[in-house]
Protein backbone atom coordinates (compact mmCIF):
# COMPACT_ATOMS: atom_id res chain seq x y z
CA UNK A 1 0.00 0.00 0.00
CA UNK A 2 1.23 3.92 -0.91
CA UNK A 3 2.40 5.44 2.06
CA UNK A 4 -0.84 7.66 3.22
CA UNK A 5 1.55 10.42 3.99
CA UNK A 6 2.19 11.28 0.70
CA UNK A 7 -1.56 10.82 -0.58
CA UNK A 8 -3.34 13.18 1.82
CA UNK A 9 -1.59 16.75 0.26
CA UNK A 10 -3.10 14.84 -3.13
CA UNK A 11 -6.64 14.46 -1.35
CA UNK A 12 -6.47 18.18 0.09
CA UNK A 13 -6.20 20.10 -3.24
CA UNK A 14 -8.92 17.59 -4.43
CA UNK A 15 -11.35 18.78 -1.85
CA UNK A 16 -10.35 22.44 -2.18
CA UNK A 17 -10.78 21.95 -5.77
CA UNK A 18 -15.04 20.05 -4.99
CA UNK A 19 -16.10 23.52 -2.96
CA UNK A 20 -15.81 25.21 -5.86
CA UNK A 21 -18.69 22.89 -7.74
CA UNK A 22 -22.34 23.32 -7.33
CA UNK A 23 -24.06 20.88 -4.62
CA UNK A 24 -25.45 18.74 -7.15
CA UNK A 25 -21.92 17.64 -7.88
CA UNK A 26 -21.11 16.85 -4.25
CA UNK A 27 -23.65 13.78 -3.86
CA UNK A 28 -27.26 12.77 -5.57
CA UNK A 29 -30.45 14.21 -4.97
CA UNK A 30 -31.87 11.67 -3.22
CA UNK A 31 -29.49 12.54 -0.36
CA UNK A 32 -29.35 15.86 -0.04
CA UNK A 33 -31.42 16.08 3.31
CA UNK A 34 -29.46 13.79 5.33
CA UNK A 35 -30.81 12.63 8.89
CA UNK A 36 -29.63 15.42 11.53
CA UNK A 37 -26.49 14.38 13.25
CA UNK A 38 -26.08 14.53 16.93
CA UNK A 39 -23.58 16.26 19.17
CA UNK A 40 -21.39 12.79 19.22
CA UNK A 41 -21.68 12.05 15.56
CA UNK A 42 -19.90 14.82 14.74
CA UNK A 43 -17.12 15.27 17.15
CA UNK A 44 -16.58 11.32 17.12
CA UNK A 45 -16.60 11.89 13.17
CA UNK A 46 -13.81 15.02 13.43
CA UNK A 47 -12.13 13.55 16.26
CA UNK A 48 -11.74 9.95 14.29
CA UNK A 49 -8.72 12.32 12.11
CA UNK A 50 -7.81 14.07 15.43
CA UNK A 51 -5.94 11.39 17.91
CA UNK A 52 -2.29 12.17 17.88
CA UNK A 53 -1.64 14.45 20.87
CA UNK A 54 1.03 16.55 18.46
CA UNK A 55 -2.13 16.72 16.02
CA UNK A 56 -4.63 18.05 18.52
CA UNK A 57 -2.41 20.33 20.08
CA UNK A 58 -1.82 22.16 16.85
CA UNK A 59 -5.48 22.29 16.18
CA UNK A 60 -5.49 24.16 19.90
CA UNK A 61 -3.66 27.12 17.98
CA UNK A 62 -4.37 26.97 14.60
CA UNK A 63 -8.08 26.68 14.54
CA UNK A 64 -8.84 29.80 16.45
CA UNK A 65 -6.48 31.87 14.54
CA UNK A 66 -7.94 30.96 11.39
CA UNK A 67 -11.78 31.72 12.96
CA UNK A 68 -10.29 35.25 13.95
CA UNK A 69 -8.84 35.43 10.46
CA UNK A 70 -12.08 34.50 8.74
CA UNK A 71 -13.81 36.99 10.91
CA UNK A 72 -11.49 39.83 9.96
CA UNK A 73 -11.78 39.36 6.08
CA UNK A 74 -15.79 39.39 6.32
CA UNK A 75 -15.61 41.82 8.40
CA UNK A 76 -15.16 44.49 5.97
CA UNK A 77 -18.40 43.38 3.68
CA UNK A 78 -21.80 44.72 5.48
CA UNK A 79 -25.51 43.90 4.27
CA UNK A 80 -28.27 46.12 4.71
CA UNK A 81 -31.03 44.04 7.50
CA UNK A 82 -33.86 46.30 8.34
CA UNK A 83 -31.78 49.75 7.00
CA UNK A 84 -28.66 48.21 9.61
CA UNK A 85 -25.53 47.67 8.28
CA UNK A 86 -24.76 43.79 9.53
CA UNK A 87 -21.36 42.94 8.55
CA UNK A 88 -20.95 39.16 7.14
CA UNK A 89 -19.09 38.48 9.84
CA UNK A 90 -21.62 38.96 12.16
CA UNK A 91 -23.71 37.05 10.25
CA UNK A 92 -21.00 34.33 10.20
CA UNK A 93 -21.21 34.51 13.95
CA UNK A 94 -25.21 34.38 14.47
CA UNK A 95 -25.41 31.04 11.78
CA UNK A 96 -22.81 29.55 13.96
CA UNK A 97 -24.21 30.26 16.81
CA UNK A 98 -27.96 28.95 15.91
CA UNK A 99 -26.22 25.75 14.54
CA UNK A 100 -24.15 24.80 17.96
CA UNK A 101 -27.28 25.52 20.08
CA UNK A 102 -29.08 23.59 18.17
CA UNK A 103 -26.81 20.39 19.11
CA UNK A 104 -25.84 21.20 22.83
CA UNK A 105 -27.35 24.32 24.83
CA UNK A 106 -24.31 24.25 27.09
CA UNK A 107 -21.60 23.95 23.88
CA UNK A 108 -23.57 26.21 21.85
CA UNK A 109 -23.26 29.13 24.15
CA UNK A 110 -19.84 28.51 25.44
CA UNK A 111 -19.65 28.55 21.60
CA UNK A 112 -21.07 31.87 21.50
CA UNK A 113 -19.03 33.63 23.66
CA UNK A 114 -15.52 32.33 21.92
CA UNK A 115 -16.52 32.55 18.73
CA UNK A 116 -17.78 36.69 19.93
CA UNK A 117 -14.36 36.78 20.70
CA UNK A 118 -12.93 35.95 17.42
CA UNK A 119 -15.44 38.44 16.55
CA UNK A 120 -14.63 41.26 17.64
CA UNK A 121 -10.93 40.48 17.53
CA UNK A 122 -12.48 40.43 13.43
CA UNK A 123 -13.55 43.43 13.73
CA UNK A 124 -10.74 45.12 15.09
CA UNK A 125 -8.46 43.80 12.55
CA UNK A 126 -10.94 44.59 9.78
CA UNK A 127 -10.47 48.37 10.84
CA UNK A 128 -6.77 48.40 10.09
CA UNK A 129 -5.92 50.19 6.57
CA UNK A 130 -6.49 47.58 3.44
CA UNK A 131 -2.93 47.00 3.30
CA UNK A 132 -2.35 45.93 7.22
CA UNK A 133 -6.00 44.47 7.07
CA UNK A 134 -5.26 42.12 4.15
CA UNK A 135 -1.60 41.07 5.50
CA UNK A 136 -2.68 40.56 8.64
CA UNK A 137 -5.73 38.53 8.08
CA UNK A 138 -4.63 36.37 5.47
CA UNK A 139 -0.51 35.94 7.57
CA UNK A 140 -3.24 34.42 10.07
CA UNK A 141 -5.15 32.14 7.64
CA UNK A 142 -2.40 30.14 5.58
CA UNK A 143 -0.49 30.25 9.07
CA UNK A 144 -3.28 28.25 10.74
CA UNK A 145 -3.83 25.67 8.08
CA UNK A 146 -0.10 25.38 7.71
CA UNK A 147 -0.09 24.62 11.67
CA UNK A 148 -2.98 21.82 11.08
CA UNK A 149 -1.45 20.81 8.07
CA UNK A 150 1.53 20.14 10.22
CA UNK A 151 -0.90 18.43 12.73
CA UNK A 152 -1.79 16.00 10.57
CA UNK A 153 1.77 14.27 9.19
CA UNK A 154 1.90 13.19 12.92
CA UNK A 155 -1.61 11.63 12.52
CA UNK A 156 -1.00 10.34 9.39
CA UNK A 157 -3.94 11.13 8.18
CA UNK A 158 -5.53 13.81 5.97
CA UNK A 159 -7.87 16.23 7.10
CA UNK A 160 -11.16 15.29 8.00
CA UNK A 161 -12.74 18.25 5.54
CA UNK A 162 -11.58 15.68 3.05
CA UNK A 163 -14.51 13.24 3.49
CA UNK A 164 -16.96 15.68 5.04
CA UNK A 165 -16.94 19.57 4.23
CA UNK A 166 -18.66 19.94 7.50
CA UNK A 167 -15.44 19.23 9.36
CA UNK A 168 -14.69 22.89 8.64
CA UNK A 169 -17.59 23.83 10.80
CA UNK A 170 -16.61 21.37 13.84
CA UNK A 171 -13.38 21.91 14.29
CA UNK A 172 -13.86 24.79 16.31
CA UNK A 173 -16.44 23.03 18.43
CA UNK A 174 -13.69 20.02 18.59
CA UNK A 175 -11.19 22.05 19.80
CA UNK A 176 -13.75 23.43 22.73
CA UNK A 177 -14.32 20.18 23.55
CA UNK A 178 -11.30 18.62 23.81
CA UNK A 179 -10.09 21.66 25.75
CA UNK A 180 -12.80 20.83 28.43
CA UNK A 181 -11.90 16.86 28.84
CA UNK A 182 -8.51 18.05 29.88
CA UNK A 183 -10.64 19.86 32.74
CA UNK A 184 -12.27 17.23 33.31
CA UNK A 185 -15.70 18.56 31.74
CA UNK A 186 -18.49 16.54 29.81
CA UNK A 187 -16.79 13.74 30.57
CA UNK A 188 -19.77 11.77 28.76
CA UNK A 189 -19.22 13.55 26.05
CA UNK A 190 -15.64 12.26 25.78
CA UNK A 191 -16.72 8.83 27.00
CA UNK A 192 -18.94 8.17 24.17
CA UNK A 193 -16.14 9.59 21.12
CA UNK A 194 -13.70 7.97 23.02
CA UNK A 195 -15.82 4.44 22.58
CA UNK A 196 -15.92 4.96 19.01
CA UNK A 197 -12.45 6.17 17.78
CA UNK A 198 -10.54 5.66 21.01
CA UNK A 199 -8.51 7.97 23.14
CA UNK A 200 -6.00 10.64 22.30
CA UNK A 201 -1.92 9.15 21.87
CA UNK A 202 0.85 9.34 20.69
CA UNK A 203 -0.06 6.89 18.07
CA UNK A 204 -0.15 7.87 13.89
CA UNK A 205 -3.31 6.31 12.17
CA UNK A 206 -1.14 3.91 11.00
CA UNK A 207 0.22 2.48 14.41
CA UNK A 208 -3.24 2.55 15.60
CA UNK A 209 -4.83 -0.14 12.95
CA UNK A 210 -6.93 2.80 11.11
CA UNK A 211 -7.88 1.70 7.78
CA UNK A 212 -6.55 4.71 5.38
CA UNK A 213 -7.01 5.41 1.79
CA UNK A 214 -11.00 6.04 2.19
Amino acid sequence: MADTRRRWPHDVAIALFSMSLPPSCHRPAATLKPAMKTLTDHLAGYAAYHRHVRNVATHFVGIPVIVVSVMALLGRAALDVGGVSVSLATLTWLASTLFFLRLDLRYGLSMAVLTGLSLWAGHALAALPMAAWLSASLGLFFGGWVLQFIGHIYEGRKPAFVDDLTGLVIGPLFVVAEAGFLLGWRREVQAAIEARVGPVGALSARERGVVLGR
